[in-house]
Order: C-alpha cells, then sequence, then structure tokens
C-alpha cells in the first residue's frame, strides 16, 4: 500500500503527540521506554525524539553521577520552555503570576486597589500588576502560552461575570477582550473560589482528592466544589455559590468580627485580623466574635456537604491564615449539622492559591491544544515554539 505525503505527515504528527504524552507527566525516560509506552518501534521512538528535541518540545536529561558504565539517554518535557499568565482580580487587590507549564512561579506582580474604585482604574490595576510581572519575568505578550483571568463573581459559561456583590459596577465586564487585546493566546475566566479549589486538588493539601468542597473563607465567603477530581462549575457556572441565599447569613457574617467593640473604628479590611489576633490570646469578647462567625459558615458549608457528601473541605481564603483559632469552632458547628463529617484541611497556599489556580487551567488549556490530535503542533506558533 502507497502512503502519500499528507498521509506521512500525519502519522509523524501523531507519532510526536504520543511521546509528548507520555513525557508531560512522566520522570525522564530512556528511549526504550518512550518506545515501549507508545508502542512505537526503538527507530520510530529515536526518530521522534530527535525532531522534538530540536524543536525544543524536550530535551536530554544529564546522566547520574556515579552510574555504572554507559548509562542510557533519558528525555523529558522541557516545562520551562513555555509560560502563561494567572491573575486574581478581588475586591482589595490584584495579583498576578507567571508560571513554567509545571505551574512553578517565574515571577508575580501585585496591585493594591479600592473596593469602590470604577472598571476602567480596576482594570488599569489590573494592567499595572500584569505589566510588572511580565518585566520581571522579561517576558513579551507573545511569549505567553496562555491567560487565566479569576474573578469574584459569578463567571458563566462564556467566560462573562455575570453577577457581583462585593464590586457595584464589574457585573458584565468583558476580561476576555481586555486580555485578548494584548495577548494573542487562549484567554480564560473563571470564579476566583473555583480556581483556589482547583489549585488544592492539584499542588495543595487536597492534592488528588476526588470529591471535596473549598470555602473562601473572608468578609464574604465564598466556596466551589471538585467531582470526580474535576471542577464543577454548573449548568451556569453558579455551582458553590451558596453564600448568595440570604437564610445562609453568609452576606453578612463579616459584620460579626467588624463589631467586636475591642476594635472599633479600625479598618474593615484590617480588623478581621486583630480580632483573631485577640482570640488567639483569649480575649472572651473575640472569641465569642468567632464562634459566630464559625456558626455562620457552617451552614452554608453543611448544605453542601449533605448534598455532595465530600471526601474532604478544605478551609482556604484570607482569613484560613487565622485556621489555628477558626478550625475548631468551625469542625465544632458542622458536627451538629452534618450526617456524616468530612475532613477538614486547612490550607497552606495562601493568598496565592487563586493565582496558581489560574496558571493550572491555562496550563490545561496549552496541554489540551498541545496534545489534541486534531489540532497541529504548529498552532499557534507565535514564538519559537509555541504550541
Amino acid at each position: 500500500m502507497n502512503i502519500g505525503g499528507g498521509d506521512l505527515r500525519r502519522l509523524r504528527h501523531l507519532n510526536s503527540l504520543a511521546c509528548l504524552r507520555v513525557l508531560r507527566g512522566a520522570d525522564p525516560l530512556t528511549l526504550a521506554e518512550v518506545a515501549r509506552r507508545t508502542g512505537l518501534s526503538r527507530a520510530s521512538a529515536v526518530e521522534v525524539v530527535a525532531d522534538l528535541c530540536e524543536r525544543g518540545w524536550i530535551m536530554e536529561v544529564p546522566p547520574t553521577r556515579g552510574a555504572m558504565g554507559r548509562p542510557a539517554r533519558r528525555y523529558r518535557f522541557r516545562f520551562e520552555a513555555g509560560h502563561v499568565l494567572g491573575l486574581d482580580i478581588g475586591v482589595h487587590k490584584v495579583l498576578a503570576a507567571i508560571t513554567d507549564l509545571d505551574g512553578r512561579v517565574v515571577a508575580s506582580g501585585r496591585t493594591p486597589v479600592s473596593p469602590d474604585v470604577p472598571r476602567p482604574e480596576r482594570l488599569a490595576a489590573v494592567d499595572r500588576a500584569v505589566a510588572a510581572c511580565m518585566e520581571t519575568a522579561g517576558l513579551a505578550p507573545g511569549d505567553v502560552w496562555a491567560v487565566t483571568a479569576g474573578t469574584v463573581g459569578v463567571v458563566d459559561r462564556k467566560g462573562q461575570v455575570t453577577a457581583v456583590h462585593a464590586i457595584p459596577d464589574w457585573a458584565g465586564v468583558d476580561l476576555i477582550a481586555h486580555f485578548g487585546a494584548t495577548f494573542d493566546a487562549p484567554v480564560l475566566v473563571c470564579n476566583d473560589s473555583n480556581l483556589a479549589a482547583l489549585a488544592e486538588q492539584r499542588m495543595g493539601v487536597a492534592r488528588d482528592v476526588r470529591d471535596l468542597v473549598y470555602l473562601h473563607a473572608g468578609r464574604r465567603p465564598g466556596a466551589a466544589v471538585v467531582l470526580d477530581g474535576r471542577l464543577h462549575h454548573g449548568f451556569g457556572g453558579a455551582a458553590g455559590e451558596v453564600g448568595m441565599l440570604d437564610a445562609v447569613g453568609w452576606l453578612r457574617m463579616g459584620e460579626h468580627l467588624e463589631r467586636s467593640p475591642s476594635f472599633a473604628g479600625a479598618a474593615p479590611d484590617e480588623v478581621a485580623g486583630l480580632v483573631f489576633g485577640a482570640a488567639r490570646q483569649g480575649d472572651a469578647g473575640a472569641l465569642a466574635a468567632v464562634e459566630r462567625y464559625a456558626a455562620d459558615l457552617a451552614v452554608g458549608t453543611a448544605a453542601m456537604v449533605l448534598t455532595l457528601d465530600p471526601e474532604v473541605v478544605v478551609l482556604g481564603g484570607g482569613l484560613s491564615r487565622s485556621g489555628d483559632v477558626l478550625l475548631e469552632p468551625l469542625r465544632r458547628a458542622l458536627e451538629s449539622l452534618c450526617l456524616r463529617m468530612p475532613e477538614i484541611r486547612l490550607s497552606t497556599l495562601g493568598e496565592n492559591c487563586v493565582v496558581l489556580g489560574a496558571a493550572c487551567m491555562a496550563i490545561d488549556e496549552v496541554d489540551a491544544l498541545t496534545l489534541s490530535a486534531d489540532d497541529p503542533l504548529e498552532r499557534a506558533r507565535h514564538t519559537s515554539m509555541a504550541p
């Protein structure tokens, strides 16, 4: 049977994809291991690996020191060859982070904002954080392979922010168009709590947990759901928005902390830390305020736990820094509401959880384009080897 040039190109393309798939998620492999895992002949594996090395997708790993005899050559995927941009657009700040294709942070930028600044000024703050991040990393917009923006509010399947309580004029903002004017790369937009949950499931305290509820504890808490190892957005992107239900009290629960008489007059964004600090020292009024906050947090959490029966609940967000004070009151309140208590774990990712989750989502998009049999490897090669 004769094979035409187009068929040969297609075959080489599929063989390259097969090699990238096995190298992308593995420790360095020898040629023999690449051939075995892909089903290619050794001769084909040698040819494909050489081509991928030349094009910059993979590289040979130096032999282990002290190895006896002539060691077999080993190869790995070049995570450092590409970069993605993750953002956390919040009420009080904008965080930006550039990571490699393994999620390792290369550079980051932070810009404070006021809750009441109008949309154009908030977008300008976003641009400043991105510019600082790009400058630190020494990258141009064309070097970024994908962008994911995390934002407060409900985000639908089209990436549109449809509802926001914390920022008056943020609903309807078109972040895809905003970033698309700068970056010639895929742009995704997602709710911040969802991205934080993704970060916890990929690189945090819930790594590899299949079913979890994430609590974004703050002045106005949020929540997100991971089911069977995947973010659950819901039909309209509103999964986890239990706090929108007035009966659970999440919209007002920050007042339990802000009304503490010991800290009257303190700035709203500072009083929570002061209350938790006083509770840590045994102050009775502060302890009572924390108990009331935990009781309200438990109501919405219990609703999600009773519906989903997750393996783990992750306590994250800004107030997770005071988890040593908040965790036990939350556990006690949940025990009286839940049929089966899930394990509660305290986040260790801190305020970087959203930008790390954004980077994870952007990397997933790069992988989907790179490792898709329907898209050529040359797709969107705007830089020397962008997939």
